[in-house]
């Protein structure tokens, strides 16, 4: 058995990734690192990423992704790795601001959050230049440049 990746898609953007894409990108960070587990991507819109930010992270406003791990119980088997929840408008208005295709910071997305639920994370120098190459890495297989290159238009 390979992962389960589930999407929802409760945003009415246009600019979204089909579906399949999502998945892909997000099995192919999950491929090699860790098998027969369950994640969701749930693609929402402004209201609904602000809510989650400010109950979950106590910071105002709409965030670009957020990861949450589910934590297994003692005596319980469990295969959930955790969910992402991406918020569409946010994306969209940050690969325009950062001359990225919208694709591209989709991409970047699915492969950030993914990593967060698999353990990395960016909290100081050491652990940020982890995370940041194994970003560089998937993008790079997937076609995509370095999302922290500034692109010059």
């Amino acid at each position: 058995m390979r992962n389960n990746v589930e999407v929802q898609i409760v945003s009415d953007l246009d600019s979204i990734p089909e579906p399949l894409k999502l998945v892909y990108w997000a099995e192919r960070v999950l491929a090699g690192r860790i098998e027969h587990v369950e994640m969701a991507i749930r693609v929402v819109d402004l209201k609904e990423s602000a809510d989650l930010n400010e109950r979950f992270r106590k910071k105002p406003g709409p965030t670009n992704v957020l990861s949450f791990s589910c934590e297994p119980i003692e005596g319980i088997p469990i295969n959930l790795l955790g969910d992402l929840v991406i918020c569409a408008p946010v994306v969209e208005c940050e690969a325009n601001e950062q001359n990225k295709t919208i694709e591209a910071h989709w991409a970047h997305m699915i492969v950030h959050g993914a990593l967060h639920l698999l353990g990395y994370d960016h909290v100081d120098a050491v652990q940020t230049i982890k995370m940041e190459a194994e970003e560089k890495k998937l993008l790079n297989l997937f076609g995509f440049a370095n999302p922290y290159q500034e692109v010059v238009s």
